[in-house]
This record gives C-alpha cells, structure tokens and sequence, in this order.
C-alpha cells in the first residue's frame, strides 16, 4: 500500500474543499477502496474521511419517494421498514450481496463506486489491463474470461459491473445526487451514472473531479407483489452474480402495463434497454411473451469463450425472473446458486 494523506472532515463544505485537491479520494465503508489500495490498483494522495458527516439518513421526499442517505449501511437501507416495504426489489438485492458484515459496514454511496470485475484488474502482475494502465490491452480477451461480459462491451474492455444493489436501483429508475465545491448541487439518472467502457475503460462512471454523492432518490413505486431480483452464483452465498436479473411489473386485469428489467453481472453497468421493455406493456405476463423480452434485451450479447454459457443462462433468468415477478413470487425464494 502507498503511502497517503489523511484528512477527516469537520462537515460537508470542508469534505468538498478537501477534495478538490490533487490525488484525494473520499473514503467512509472503504469496503472496495481499501482492498484496491492494498492491491496496489488505486494509490491515492489523500484520504477524505467522511464518515462522521450528517449523510447517512433515510427520509421521505415530495410525492411519496425516498431518499437514501449515501452514508447509510447497506444493511441499515435494506433493513428500513420503509424501504422493505414500498422498494422490496431493492432490499432483496441488497440482502442477496456480499456478506452481513460487508453489508454492515459498506455504505449506498461507496456501493456506486464499486470498481468493475475482472482477474487482470485486481493483478497489477498482469502486464495487459486497459482500466488499470490505458493503452496496454485487455488481458481478459482471449484469456480468462469466465466472469466477463457478454453485453456493452468494447475491444478495449470485457470486465462486468459487481453490485447488486445497483441493478436494483437502475431497474427503480433512482436518481443519484451529487455536491461539488465547483457545481452545487445536481442529480445524475442512474441510467446516465455508469459507462460503458467505449475506448476509455478506466472510466467507471459520470461523476467529475471533486464531485461527492451525498443521496440517491428513489420514485414511488407502484410494482406492488411483482417484483423479483434473481441472483445466480457459483455458490449460494458471499459470490458476485454470474447473472442477476431485477424485475418489477405493473399488472392490471391480466395485462402487462409497466415494466422495469435491469441484468447484473453481464456488462460494465447494469444493463437496461426500454425497447424490451416496451415489448411486455400491454400484453399479457404469459412465458412466449417473456421470451420475447429476453431475445430483445440479449440482441448483440456476444461471449469471449469461457463466458459463452452466459447468454443462454442469462436468456434463462430473464424468463425465469419475470415469471417470479409475475406471480408474485416470495422474494426469499429468488436468490439461487447455479449448482
């Protein structure tokens, strides 16, 4: 690990001020950043502690929303009577990652940030990584691969985006906001957060130099029982997804009349696409209609060898999901293990 500043802020304006600085990096949970330090992958300057500032709240908002403070525990949010009952889709994506200490530590805005998956990422030995060092290739591409997307990516980039929680919130249609010294304050859709990789992989996200995220908003919810987040892993538990799929439906005397489909685990970012969605409104929640929505939504999804399998078992879950969510099925019987 480098060596680095430290710097605990008194208050929010002190945190914005601090991070205008050369090399600084914010840091509450440090769940992800810190591992990447000791891995040597990120080197930060300076160390922002924000942990003691007043961020981590869970409140109401205009029109029958919530607002998820960004230094709320991830088990904090997913416990919330408020979040549990009206965004349950969120909660059980929350609940099927990491591990309960992770989640009692990690924070919603430090989850955001989670850098992408990718064995040639993490491995400052491996001489090829365009996220790591741009210019000098991606070692995943025609090597190992397995975890790698199938959807979104580029020549210059195949990793995949880790969080479950932000597949949720991209099939919730969450706003992200964000303070900076220079710009105040505004709200990213988390639609626009992430990227692709494009020719610039090292770029996870929107976010500009200083920019901190203090909440992310959700909109009423109005999926009511048809909701499902399905997770499928190598193991049952403390495993990234190979495929997740988060689904919410609005149905109305039989007939499909809003529907939200995000995919975990298959591309730089969570992965939507209103087209497929388009497909389920207003037609009836039947498999052959399904089955629609999945080709539509796996259109151009192309493997790199030892992730071949993910297109059909993605083709599977996205079926398998909106079925779940059709018929209301209990959330706690949605996470599963592909062995």
């Amino acid at each position: 690990m480098n060596r680095f500043g430290y710097h605990r802020a008194e208050n929010l304006e002190d945190a914005l001020r601090a991070l205008n600085k050369p090399g600084a990096r914010a840091i509450a949970g440090g769940t992800n950043l810190v591992d990447l330090m000791k891995y040597e992958v990120e080197r930060p300057a300076l160390l922002i502690d924000i942990s003691r500032l007043p961020l981590a709240a869970i409140d109401e908002i205009e029109g029958g929303g919530l607002r998820l403070g960004a230094l709320a525990s991830n088990a904090d949010t997913a416990h919330d009577p408020r979040v549990a009952e009206r965004y349950p889709l969120l909660a059980s994506a929350i609940l099927a990652g990491a591990s309960a200490q992770l989640r009692n530590a990690a924070t919603n805005g430090g989850n955001l940030l989670q850098r992408t998956r990718c064995y040639y990422f993490y491995d400052v030995g491996a001489p090829a990584c365009n996220k790591r060092d741009p210019g000098s290739g991606c070692g995943a591409i025609g090597g190992v691969n397995r975890i790698h997307a199938i959807l979104g990516a580029s020549d210059a980039c195949i990793a995949t985006h880790p969080s479950d929680m932000c597949v949720a919130l991209a099939a919730l249609d969450a706003q992200v906001v964000v303070q900076s010294a220079k710009n105040g304050e505004r709200r990213i859709a988390f639609a626009d957060f992430h990227r692709l990789p494009g020719d610039t992989p090292e770029h996870d996200h929107n976010l500009e130099a200083g920019d901190l995220i203090t909440a992310i908003e959700l909109p009423p919810c109005d999926f009511g029982p048809h909701h499902t987040y399905l997770k499928l892993r190598d193991r049952q538990s403390y495993a990234f997804a190979l495929v997740s799929c988060a689904v919410g439906l609005q149905i109305e005397h039989g007939t499909v009349r809003r529907a939200r489909i995000a995919l975990g685990g298959v591309a730089h970012k969570p992965w939507r696409d209103p087209a497929a969605e388009n497909l389920l409104e207003g037609a009836a929640p039947t498999e052959a209609t399904f089955a629609t929505a999945a080709d539509a939504l796996l259109e151009g999804a192309r493997g790199q060898g030892a992730n071949d399998f993910k297109i059909p078992l993605a083709y599977r879950a996205i079926v398998r999901a909106l079925s779940q969510a059709a018929a209301g099925t209990p959330q706690q019987q949605a996470v599963k293990s592909i062995n």
